[in-house]
Formats: structure tokens, sequence, C-alpha cells
């Protein structure tokens, strides 16, 4: 006896499916080749995603994509290991319309990336190893530690301008700010009500606490400079001047391969250290370097190039030069294009950087 057999077999067929994530609910929208099939929203939670697709689309060939943000990568990796072919996005790089960016829901947001993804226009941004990334968390911790104390101290110092208290002459230099015997002094400043000396107090602890957190941190980051992954890496970058073993893991946790990138065009612009440009008919106009790049990284490049113009005699040359037609902050830029270029030649080649000998 015949039967009528009901089971659908994708084998061969490709979906597309474009997520708009949040914290507490997916946007989802499915697409063919030919058709968008659906549109709805689900739990966070790449698991139920995968059984809905292989539920309702068996044996299909699936593939997904989602900008980066808050979340991280845990959904790029949970859907590779479920057999999904994930990218995640950077926003930027999504085309978007005038009309869309007045008019933004989530549902649009996912059918766009949807789109994109199937006509094959969206370019997938690096997705680090997840040793990679937990190192970078510890090194990117610190750095916003040091930006909570530098903040702390702001407010030390707004607190004694506020009550008109004067620093004594041996701490007029700033040199001497925040040495112990500077702090042993905070704590002597004698106010009338007691509150304000507790709110000083507090202030005070808040900044020796941050102190401690940094040092530990800074501790922890040294130590791991020394393991197999990174000490060889690390030994090669301190050859540089400017370069310590600080900056050498920003450099190697945020860059992770120095070959992904083919040429030093697309390491700038991965960091940041490229102008913007406007060119339009005759008008051809340079600006400032881009916002787009990564802000961590190119802060840390910018601060060792001022170092490495001192004691590198040919970046210090250059630099001279450089201040003679401009300003001497948009002159350290070009100081650190190039202190970028010796740190790309250096982890390429497995090569120790040898400073210029004046004659």
């Amino acid at each position: 006896m015949l039967t009528q057999g009901n089971k659908i077999d994708f084998n061969g067929q490709h979906f597309f499916v474009g997520l708009d994530v949040h914290l507490k609910s997916w946007k989802v929208t499915i697409m063919t080749e030919k058709l968008i099939l659906k549109t709805f929203s689900q739990d966070p939670k790449p698991e139920l995603l995968h059984q809905h697709l292989v539920r309702n689309y068996p044996n299909g060939i699936y593939h997904s994509a989602y900008e980066a943000g808050f979340c991280g990568y845990w959904i790029h990796n949970k859907l590779k290991a479920l057999g999904i072919d994930s990218v995640v996005v950077n926003p930027a790089d999504i085309p978007t319309t005038d009309k869309e960016k007045v008019n933004k829901t989530d549902k649009r947001d996912s059918k766009k990336i949807a789109k994109f993804l199937r006509s094959g226009d969206l370019k997938a941004v690096h997705v680090p190893s997840i040793k990679t990334l937990e190192d970078r968390g510890l090194v990117r911790t610190r750095g916003t530690l040091v930006k909570d104390l530098s903040r702390n101290k702001n407010r030390i110092k707004s607190f004694l301008y506020f009550h008109g208290i004067e620093m004594p002459e041996i701490f007029k230099n700033s040199a001497t700010h925040w040495s112990k015997r500077f702090m042993t002094w905070l704590k002597s400043i004698e106010l009338t009500e007691s509150s304000a000396k507790r709110s000083l107090a507090l202030i005070i602890d808040e900044s020796q606490h941050l102190r401690l957190l940094i040092l530990n941190a800074t501790q922890e980051i040294r130590n791991l400079s020394q393991s197999e992954q990174y000490v060889s890496k690390v030994n090669l970058l301190r050859t540089i001047p400017g370069i310590g073993a600080l900056t050498a893991m920003i450099i190697l946790t945020e860059i992770e391969m120095i070959n992904r990138f083919s040429n030093f065009d697309q390491l700038c612009s991965f960091i940041g250290l490229i102008p913007s440009t406007n060119s339009s008919g005759e008008k051809d106009l340079v600006g400032e370097i881009t916002h787009r790049g990564n802000n961590f990284l190119r802060s840390a490049i910018v601060e060792s190039a001022w170092i490495a113009a001192r004691r590198d005699m040919a970046l210090n040359k250059s630099y001279h030069d450089y201040c003679k037609r401009m300003e001497p902050t948009k002159a350290i830029i070009r100081i650190a294009r190039k202190l970028l270029n010796r740190i790309r030649f250096v982890l390429k080649n497995d090569q120790p950087y040898v400073c210029s000998v004046v004659k």
C-alpha cells in the first residue's frame, strides 16, 4: 500500500539569518536565496535558533550574521559550534539609507542584515580566539582602572579648589603629586565640618584602593607576558624604543595575528591612524584622523610615540622636521604611524628592531 510522504528535505538549500540581538530578546529574519520566509522574536539563546532551523528547514545550509556590540563573540562561537556559518559585522559597515536612520526598528534591522548577508555585501570582522579575548579583558580592565584613578585624582583636586585649600610650596610642582608625602598631607588637612573631612577621606581611600588594584593588575599582566604564548613576541617588541611590557601586551592582545593585515594601510585603518577624506569634483580635502578604529590600541601607540620620539634618533629628527610645518599634536600622529610600521616589521619578520645610528 502506497503512503504519502510528508517529510521535506532541504539538502543543499541555503538559508540566511539576520539577527538583531538585544539583552532580553532577538529579532530574527530568515531568507532563502529568493524569498523572505519569516521574521520573529525569540529568547536570546543560540540553541533555540538552531532548533527552529533544524525543525523547519532540515538539512539546510544555515548562515547567520549579527552586529558586533555589547554581547561580544559568545553568540558567534556558540552558533559555529552548532553548525551555523556565523559572521560578526561592524554596524558601520552595513549600508543604511537616510530613511532607515529615521525609521529604525529591530524588524527592519534584522531584515537588512539578512538581505546583505544573502547578497554577500557584509564584511566580517576578525573574531579573536577565546584565549586572546580573555587575556585582552585583563589588559583592558587595567586600562579602565587607570582611567578611574585619573578621574578620582581630579575629584580630589576639585575638592581642594572648591574649599579654597592651597597646596604647600613643596607640592607646587605636579610631579610631586600623589607621592606618599602628598597623600599624608591630604589626610592631615583640617576642615570646619567633620562631614567634609569624611568626604575627603572617602575619595582618598578610593584612590588608594584603585592604586592597589592597578598594581595587582599590572603584576598579573607582567606574569602573562612571560608565558609561552607571549614571551618571545614581547621581547621582540621591547627592542623598539617606547614599547614596554604593558604596551607590548596591549598590541599583542588587540591585534592577535599581524598576518591578518595584508598591508600596512589595513593595519593603520584598523587602529585609526588614517586621515578622514572628503573628495568631490575638483575638491580633495584631507581632515583629522578618523574616529573609526581601535581607540584603546591607538591611545597606546600615540603615547608610546612620544617616548620613541625622544629615544629613537631617526624618529626624533622626523618629529622636528614635521613640527616645522605643523602642530606638535599632528606631528606625533605621523611619528605614531612610523612607530607602527616598526611594530609590524618586528612581528612579521620575528626580528628585533635596531635603532638608527647617528654618524
